[in-house]
């Protein structure tokens, strides 16, 4: 889920940024320190949007940088369990395919693609269903579940498309499962 977050705290601007505005150089300065962070409790720290106060700045001993209070608004993208998200498929594997959704890439494993059995077809680098014929591929856009988030060492997402309504975008069509359906 992408969020726009109010945040306050104080940003370090280098000496180096002196001689621009002080807009611009609280809001590079924020930019530098916050985006492309992960923080468990709010997500992926994706931009730094706009800067709407900046309080008066204060020179700590032995540090030569101004130190500003400011308040600010960034995009974040943080998953959460049970939403259904639609993502491109930027790698398959024998043991699932990945899946871009925002900023980062989360595993379907094999036993979450569809309800069937799923073959690896290392020549076309692609997981077939054994009885649908059903393929997943590079290109492929989504549609998932997402079912873990972990933080950790080695962030990562897992996604299902073994629900109602879910699965590769091509295969709803198909089978006339797609989003203009739910507009009826």
């Amino acid at each position: 889920m992408y969020k726009i977050l109010d945040v306050k705290d104080t940003v370090r601007v280098d000496p180096e940024k002196f001689s621009m505005e002080l807009e611009d150089s609280v809001y590079e300065s924020l930019r530098e320190k916050y985006e492309g962070l992960l923080r468990p409790e709010i997500g992926f720290i994706l931009s730094v949007e706009e800067v709407t106060n900046i309080g008066e700045g204060r020179v700590l001993p032995e540090d030569g940088a101004a130190h500003y209070p400011a308040e600010f608004k960034m995009l974040v993208f943080e998953p959460q369990e049970h939403e259904v998200v639609i993502g491109e498929v930027v790698d398959v594997t024998e043991f699932g395919g990945f899946v871009r959704i925002g900023p980062i890439d989360a595993l379907i494993h094999v036993s979450q693609v569809m309800d069937d059995y799923v073959n690896y077809d290392e020549k076309n680098d692609s997981l077939e269903g054994k009885e649908t014929g059903k393929r997943l591929k590079n290109g492929d856009l989504v549609r998932a579940r997402v079912i873990s988030v972990s933080y950790s060492e080695d962030n990562k997402v897992g996604l299902t498309m073994k629900q109602p309504r879910l699965g590769a975008l091509k295969w709803l069509e198909e089978d006339g499962e797609d989003e203009s359906d739910e507009e009826e």
